[in-house]
C-alpha cells in the first residue's frame, strides 16, 4: 500500500511538472504572438488610389523608392512650394525618389478645382510632372485612407500626427514605411528632405 501511495504520488509530480512546463510554454508562445501583433505596422504599399486624370495608381509600384507624400492646393500662400517640389522631382526622379501630390480642399477651401482645373493649373503654372492623384479629404470624417495610414502610430507605426495644413510632407522609406513628418513650411528643397534624399540622414 505504501509502495503504492509512493507510485501515485510520484506521477502527480511528473504530471504536474509536465503540465507545467506545457503552461509555461503556451503562455510565452501567445507572448510572442501578441508581441508581433503589436509590432506590426502597414505600409504605403497596400494602397490604390486614382490619380487626376482617372487612372488607377497602385503605390506598390514605387516600391525600392523614397516617397514623398505632400498635399496640395492652387490658391495658398504655400502654393509657390510646387515649383520646389518640381524641382527637387527632376534632380532626382532617377535616382529612387518620387513625389505623389494629393490635392485637398481641407484649409481654407483653397483647392475649390475640379480634378481637371487642378491638372491644368499644376501644368499650366509650374509645369508639374511628378504624379498628382485626384482630390480627397485630408483630415476629419472623410478622412481619405491613405492619410488614416500616415497619420495614425497604429497603423504607420511611427507617431500620430495631423495634417496641418497645404503642403505639409510625409517621408517614406525604400520599404513603404513612414520614417518623417515635415511641416507645411518647410520647403521642399530644405536640407533636412535633400539629406534624406541622398541617405545623409
Amino acid at each position: 500500500m505504501r509502495k503504492l501511495l509512493l507510485l501515485s504520488c510520484s506521477a502527480l509530480f511528473l504530471w504536474s511538472c509536465q503540465n507545467n512546463a506545457q503552461t509555461k510554454q503556451f503562455a510565452s508562445t501567445t507572448k510572442n504572438t501578441v508581441m508581433n501583433t503589436q509590432t506590426k505596422t502597414e505600409t504605403i504599399y497596400q494602397f490604390k488610389v486614382n490619380d487626376l486624370y482617372g487612372k488607377q495608381f497602385d503605390f506598390s509600384s514605387l516600391k525600392g523608392k523614397k516617397i514623398l507624400v505632400v498635399n496640395t492646393a492652387s490658391e495658398c500662400g504655400l502654393t509657390p512650394q510646387y515649383k520646389d517640389l518640381e524641382a527637387i522631382y527632376e534632380k532626382y526622379k532617377d535616382k529612387n525618389f518620387v513625389i505623389v501630390g494629393f490635392p485637398a480642399n481641407n484649409f481654407g477651401a483653397q483647392e475649390p478645382g475640379s480634378n481637371d482645373q487642378i491638372a491644368k493649373f499644376c501644368k499650366m503654372n509650374y509645369g508639374v510632372t511628378f504624379p498628382m492623384m485626384s482630390k480627397i479629404s485630408v483630415k476629419g470624417n472623410d478622412q481619405h485612407e491613405v492619410y488614416q495610414f500616415l497619420t495614425q502610430k497604429s497603423r504607420n507605426g511611427l507617431q500620430d500626427s495631423q495634417v496641418e495644413w497645404n503642403f505639409q510632407k510625409y517621408l517614406l522609406n525604400e520599404k513603404g514605411e513612414l520614417v518623417k513628418v515635415l511641416s507645411p513650411r518647410v520647403l521642399p528643397t530644405d536640407p533636412e528632405i535633400v539629406d534624406w534624399i541622398n541617405g545623409k540622414s
